[in-house]
């Protein structure tokens, strides 16, 4: 049984229940929409990009840890909205990104795959070398990159998560 997997498995875990608390009272008409302070438009990330954002990283780690990631690829439209170098915009006509349904439903059922697979990964594979050249200097191990995306990652975007639903009014989850 992979020790290091449990591990960074038990990290994922509890992100992705933030993250599920994290989504108590949002409404499908408030997902995609930048949060306003008095007048001012916040420019921050919304629960659309934050979700969609994350459900990208899954597929990667199920594959570079050997597992089956082909039902899991995103869509053109995921990869469009929510790659690294894409721009969260306010989407008040709800025409820009996929509903909150799909965008949720991807995050909760990736992330749960991902982590099924760390926790089957031996070992010797989170030793490897990071296949990733561009992350390697600060991830130099396959482990060490897949704790940060699940773990660091993860929680950066649930800090946004949590200011972006404070500025909205509905407080801490």
């Amino acid at each position: 049984m992979s020790k290091i997997g449990l591990m960074i498995a038990a990290s994922a875990r509890l992100g992705s229940g933030y993250a599920e608390r994290l989504l108590k009272d949002v409404t499908p008409e408030h997902f995609a929409r930048l949060a306003v302070s008095g007048q001012q438009v916040v420019d921050s990330n919304h629960p659309a990009f934050i979700y969609g954002h994350l459900s990208l990283y899954a597929p990667r780690i199920v594959s570079e840890l050997g597992g089956d990631a082909s039902s899991m690829q995103p869509t053109e439209l995921f990869e469009l909205r929510f790659s690294k170098d894409a721009t969260c915009v306010d989407d008040p006509e709800g025409t820009l990104y996929p509903s909150m349904d799909e965008i949720v439903t991807a995050f909760k059922t990736n992330h749960e795959a991902a982590i099924n697979q760390l926790e089957a990964t031996d070992d010797d594979i989170f030793r490897q070398e990071n296949p990733n050249e561009g992350m390697r200097k600060l991830f130099p191990t396959i482990g060490a990159m897949h704790a940060f995306y699940v773990g660091g990652h993860l929680m950066m975007h649930m800090g946004q998560m949590s200011a972006w639903r404070r500025i909205a009014g509905l407080g801490p989850a």
